[in-house]
């Protein structure tokens, strides 16, 4: 009879446990969909005093046709030479929301990081022209948690290719 006791108050103990993590893990997600948002608002507008805030110090770009960039620094000149390079022509990147989800990640019970991973729309525009939509990609970003602080430390963006309505379809 003990060990029966015993087994009922683990499960229950468990279940308490996991109903209490999930306010914790929504918290969370809504915190790194928030933290990204400001990312690709300061990447959208050139603001790379406002872009380089959101990195750790090691920081790791992979890009399927862009190569590796190590590093804040050089994740800042990157941006200030490519895409805020020229003035009469921009980049602007829009997630598609229905594929964004937000994986945290747990050690002891404790959430030291978080994926965020989804598909991305790219538009282009120039001075005088008006904007159009120019390719849909991947991505995956690891977000670290840090002394109460989310950066990012770890970026991918792969399948970039034409935003065709085939392509489209197939989100």
């Amino acid at each position: 009879m003990l060990f029966k006791h015993a087994i009922v108050s683990f499960l229950l103990l468990g279940c308490s446990i996991s109903l209490l993590a999930q306010p914790e893990i929504k918290n969370i997600t809504a915190t790194i969909l928030h933290e990204d948002s400001l990312f690709w608002l300061a990447y959208n507008n050139c603001d790379t005093a406002k872009f380089k805030q959101f990195f750790t110090q090691d920081v790791e770009f992979y890009h399927d046709k862009g190569g590796l960039t190590q590093g804040i620094d050089n994740m800042v000149l990157s941006m200030k030479k490519g895409l805020c390079g020229n003035d009469s022509f921009r980049i602007r990147r829009e997630a598609v929301a229905e594929t964004v989800k937000v994986y945290p990640l747990t050690k002891s019970n404790n959430i030291y990081a978080a994926i965020i991973s989804g598909d991305h729309l790219f538009y282009i525009w120039g001075k005088g022209k008006q904007e159009k939509l120019d390719g849909l990609a991947k991505f995956m970003d690891l977000w670290l948690l840090k002394d109460g602080t989310w950066k990012m430390a770890r970026i991918i963006s792969y399948d970039h290719g034409p935003a065709s309505p085939e392509r489209m379809k197939k989100k």
